[in-house]
């Protein structure tokens, strides 16, 4: 029996839950949206306004990426739930769910991931624990980085926080 390369790094795959229509290369942005709130829908609002020609395409992270994250009792919402949450906001185009093992975050394997889609932009918000991976990624594809600032307070976790202080 042989052992698994050890440089081999697991690709990451996707699966389209709504295709854009428009044809233009995508702004592309990334996330686990679990308990999609406030903090999300502004931020996407932003992404579409700052080129509105192009189409919002948001790549949701699977159930299993985001409970080895974030702990067993995330995600609260499936990942279908939350595509089609944020396919039904007016700024998002499309969604699609990215899979793979959780250690897999490298810009490369997103880079990967992300090519086909030959994309404008990619998106994220200031703070974002993997800003230099995904400019990088950016960088790579030919795109542009766009970091676009937090709403202060709206997280999914400070909504979880105050849903469990209330209870």
């Amino acid at each position: 029996m042989t052992s698994p390369d050890p440089l081999h790094v697991p690709a990451l795959t996707s699966r389209w839950f709504a295709r854009p229509e428009s044809p233009e290369a995508p702004v592309v942005v990334t996330g686990a949206f679990d308990v999609l709130h406030v903090g999300h829908v502004r931020f996407l609002a932003e992404v579409q306004q700052r080129r509105p020609e192009l189409p919002v395409v948001v790549g949701v992270e699977d159930d299993a990426r985001v409970r080895a994250w974030k702990g067993p009792s995330r995600p609260v919402n499936p990942e279908d739930e939350r595509a089609e949450l944020l396919a039904a906001l007016r700024c998002v185009d499309g969604v699609f769910i990215v899979s793979g093992p959780a250690e897999v975050t490298g810009w490369d394997a997103y880079a990967d991931l992300l090519r086909p889609l030959g994309m404008a932009a990619l998106a994220f918000t200031a703070g974002d624990p993997y800003t230099s991976a995904k400019r990088r990624g950016a960088e790579v594809l030919g795109a542009e980085a766009w970091e676009l600032p937090m709403t202060r307070g709206r997280s999914t976790s400070a909504a979880l926080s105050r849903l469990t202080r209330s209870l």
